[in-house]
């Protein structure tokens, strides 16, 4: 039996995306254990490299080279990846807590949730200062700084090596970017105070050269909006202040019930916690057999002893490695411009030579996580059917509505369905069936998505949405919904935790949608599939296809490009922060939208059959047709430059083929890319304005995208 069809038994969680883990999940990539599920959990989709964050705030580096791309290494490591931050540990009921989910179970966590340099004893720092650490939250920060473009002063806290290499690159970006602001560095004591006295001194001359303000045996009082303001009353204004003094645990660790160094998590020479199922790396972690100063180059170095014990946790069988720091390490310290002082054995060494060691170092690291192994077709067995290979295709097939069927092939198979019942009086292609039954008005709709992320919460909520975008979309009010779940093989208990986790998130949907689940279906089968069956009811005739009229308005509620997008996370095209932004889309319920619509004269929702195929078939039963504005249609970020790029669903090319006359170019194929919980395609009368005014008010992406003419099954772009 092949290791992917292995049952699953096993939950690991990976609390964190530092280094430890970024690269304990490249080893995972290459050799997973199978029956193991691994979740990554982290606040945001990529984690800053500290190696090469003084490069990026001086300038050398783009924001991209700076980041480890988590979403993009989940997906090649088979791994769930969570967006959020945990906040709590539950040793007791192996749960973790990340706000917005359900409890995420573990049989094997590890933590690796670096460090705050945040200063909540210093009044005014929370609002008005930035700490160092977290690395991503101050990249951004330090951005925006810059964008602005004031000649304003800028003030670093703490005088120890990092915040000296820190005052050194915002000093040289500001000089790159012709701000005439200064930089100030404020010690309590004496800056450098940790540093041999030959590498101190090449460090205070590159301070001096660059015109910094040296402030020793200061203490700073207070952050205010416009600077700070030192013991004995002394004001230094300044437009951006950074915390970089000293190392901070997070302060939820304290809850865990582990035992704590300092607030750090105490490990010993396996890197295990005092709950020998739970891991600490990293500088969360305070390694009791050999303490050492909080550096990446011991993060890294634990990445092996990690990755060994963590499969022997899991599988139950070897012997755990214990983890022996070095004694010594080269220490590179970038001087602001691409210049670098390099120490080791007391020996100090510094030139522009340097930083190009540096920089190889630092590049070598990264392209573990550039160069991914993109999902690939399964190998053929020398002899096999005629047409397998065709009917493969090119490329892996994608989840959601990218692995629908076309409308080539449904059309004839549904030729002749509807009935001839007068309490089912069915239209041309409606969105969800009609049924009459003892007077009431009621419709009735079933969907289920392929996954296309092995997370089942994302998915359950995003079928949840797809399922009920047929009954917004005749304008019915949601009555009750039927859950059809087919999960992978997994053992009993990772099958409750993970109907459970299904079932909770989709009930959140369809509660707020006011249809409650009443019951459902659920098996084993080769991948998991999650579907929904809908019914809802309507006080008046449900809005249909076939209402269309010339000079109605068309107004898209979501923007396009899921298709393509989830068909990128695929092939490892697309970037991480595109990905969490779609997913967020697809997530977002039309409720409101559907009633702000409600008088449409015809609506539908963007899935399978892309834009352009929806709303042909709004023209086909309408008798109409319809002029397209491309540049008035929202587009997901990346959307645009993965389609430029030649990525596409593997559902569109036979969504190409029921318009092949309209235009082919990046923007342009957006139309025909199948969207999974697109949004509403509405006809509306009169001006447009107000309709859009109030999905816009609450918080759709919506716009008014064109309009019907009078020219049956005629679609043209302009």
């Amino acid at each position: 039996m092949q290791a992917q069809n292995l049952p699953l038994t096993r939950d690991l969680v990976l609390i964190g995306g530092g280094h430890t883990h970024a690269l304990v999940l490249r080893k995972w990539l290459m050799s997973p254990l199978p029956g193991a599920r691994v979740t990554v959990i982290n606040p945001d989709p990529v984690a800053a490299y500290s190696g090469m964050l003084p490069g990026y705030l001086a300038g050398h580096y783009s924001r991209e080279m700076l980041d480890i791309d988590l979403v993009r290494l989940c997906q090649a490591a088979g791994a769930i990846c969570v967006i959020g931050a945990a906040e709590a540990l539950d040793l007791t009921r192996r749960e973790i807590h990340v706000p917005g989910r359900p409890p995420i179970r573990f049989d094997v966590a590890s933590i690796d949730i670096g460090i705050t340099s945040a200063m909540p004893d210093l009044p005014g720092f929370a609002s008005f200062g930035v700490p160092a650490k977290p690395l991503g939250p101050f990249a951004e920060a330090w951005s925006a700084f810059l964008a602005r473009g004031e000649d304003a002063n800028v003030v670093i806290l703490g005088g120890g090596v990092a915040g000296a290499e820190i005052s050194m690159a915002l000093a040289h970006a500001m000089r790159r970017n012709g701000l005439r602001g200064q930089v100030h560095l404020i010690d309590r004591s004496k800056i450098l105070s940790d540093m041999a006295s030959p590498a101190r001194h090449r460090v205070r001359e590159a301070l001096d050269d660059l015109a910094i303000q040296i402030h020793e045996d200061a203490t700073v009082t207070s952050v205010e909006e416009d600077g700070v303001t030192l013991d004995g009353g002394a004001r230094i204004t300044a437009g951006f202040v950074c915390g970089a003094a000293g190392a901070r645990p997070h302060g939820w660790l304290a809850e865990t019930g582990l035992d704590l160094t300092e607030g750090f998590v105490t490990v010993g020479p396996t890197l295990q916690t005092s709950d020998p199922a739970v891991f600490s790396v990293g500088d969360c972690a305070h390694m009791r057999h050999a303490p050492r100063p909080k550096a990446g180059v011991y993060a890294v170095r634990q990445a092996e002893t990690l990755y060994h014990n963590l499969r022997q946790a899991l599988s139950g069988r070897g012997t755990s490695k214990n983890y022996r720091p070095q004694a010594d390490y080269l220490k590179l310290v970038s001087l602001g411009e691409k210049a670098a002082l390099g120490t080791r054995f007391g020996l100090a060494f510094s030139g522009q030579w340097v930083w190009r060691w540096k920089d190889r170092i630092d590049q070598a690291f990264m392209d573990k996580f550039r160069d991914l192994p993109q999902m690939a077709l399964p190998d053929l067995p020398a002899e096999h059917a005629a047409g397998v290979k065709e009917a493969l295709g090119p490329k892996p097939m994608c989840g959601g509505c990218g692995a629908k069927l076309g409308q080539s092939a449904l059309g004839p198979a549904l030729a002749g369905l509807p009935s001839e019942r007068a309490d089912i009086p069915g239209r041309p292609g409606d969105d969800a069936a009609l049924l009459l039954t003892g007077g009431a008005r009621q419709v009735i709709s079933t969907d289920h998505l392929r996954a296309f992320l092995p997370d089942p919460v994302l998915m359950a909520r995003i079928t949840a949405v797809h399922a009920l975008g047929d009954i917004h979309a005749m304008a019915a009010t949601p009555q009750a919904a039927l859950a059809h779940v087919i999960l992978p093989r997994m053992s009993r208990d990772l099958t409750e935790r993970t109907l459970n986790d299904i079932m909770q998130a989709a009930r959140a949907v369809f509660d707020a949608a006011g249809a409650p689940i009443v019951g459902g279906h659920s098996s084993f089968g080769a991948e998991m599939t999650l579907g929904f069956t809908v019914t809802g009811l309507s006080a008046a005739d449900p809005i249909g296809l076939t209402g269309a009229r010339p000079g109605d308005a068309l107004i898209l509620t979501k923007p396009l490009g899921s298709g393509v997008i989830m068909a990128g996370l695929m092939s490892g095209a697309a970037k991480g922060q595109w990905v969490t932004e779609a997913l967020e889309h697809m997530q977002r319920d039309q409720s409101d939208a559907a009633r702000i619509l409600a008088d449409a004269h015809a609506m539908t929702d963007v899935t399978g059959f892309g834009l352009a195929g929806h709303l042909m078939n709004i023209c086909a039963a309408s008798g109409t047709g319809a002029r397209l504005a491309l540049d008035a249609i929202p587009l997901m970020e990346g959307a645009l430059d993965l389609s430029a790029r030649g990525t596409r669903s593997t559902l569109y090319p036979e969504n190409r083929r029921i318009l092949p006359d309209l235009p082919q170019d990046p923007r342009s194929d957006l139309l025909f890319d199948p969207q999974t919980a697109g949004g509403l395609l509405a006809a509306v009368p009169g001006d447009p304005a107000p309709r859009l005014a109030a999905l816009q008010a609450a918080g759709h992406v919506a716009a008014h995208i064109g309009q019907i003419t009078g020219e049956p099954g005629q679609i043209v772009t302009e």
